[in-house]
């Protein structure tokens, strides 16, 4: 979206505009979300968290200074809101650990909890099974959040190329999340 369109977007959406606020969802869901999925490490609670992020987005949406980048504005909310939810849940374990005996709790282990690691690697796994082009292309999008026009310019590729080989690659991991979804509830049964 350009400059002068998210400018125009943005006060109709702070006059109450409905599309024009859908309009600002959809474009800037995928950045809000990686930021949310940052703090929170897991995809369900990062959809809530963005979920509350937008809605403090539009309560805010009259206090955005037009002469500031939109999108900049938007990360460093996004950041902020993290922040201070991570902070009142610290509190909230703090007041919870008064409350508790500490001879009762046992120490859970540093970094991430077995679960974790095997989804970590469950990922990984996933992504090396993608060919070379369609794993790039899915990993400068999604992971690196560049656009298709810097991803094309990176690999030297039109940019239909860089969207069919992002198109291609994120249907392959689908299919194989399906694929590992069934083999899992086959063994589960």
């Amino acid at each position: 979206m350009s400059p002068v369109s998210i400018e125009a977007t943005i006060q109709r959406a702070a006059d109450g505009d409905q599309a024009a606020w859908d309009t600002i969802v959809q474009t800037y869901w995928r950045k809000v979300f990686n930021v949310a999925y940052r703090f929170v490490g897991t995809y369900e609670e990062a959809e809530d968290l963005t979920q509350e992020i937008f809605l403090k987005v539009f309560r805010s949406l009259g206090t955005f200074d037009r002469r500031a980048n939109f999108q900049t504005w938007l990360v460093s909310v996004s950041r902020n809101f993290c922040i201070d939810r991570y902070r009142s849940g610290r509190r909230d374990r703090a007041v919870f650990a008064r409350e508790v005996d500490p001879s009762t709790v046992h120490a859970e282990a540093p970094g991430l909890n077995a679960y974790a690691r095997v989804e970590l690697q469950d990922r990984v796994a996933l992504l090396r099974a993608l060919s070379p082009p369609l794993r790039t292309a899915v990993l400068l999008r999604d992971i690196h959040e560049l656009s298709y026009q810097e991803i094309a310019a990176q690999l030297g590729v039109a940019e239909g190329t860089v969207k069919s080989r992002i198109n291609r690659g994120r249907a392959e991991l689908a299919r194989q999340i399906e694929a590992l979804r069934a083999k899992t509830e086959g063994v589960s049964r």
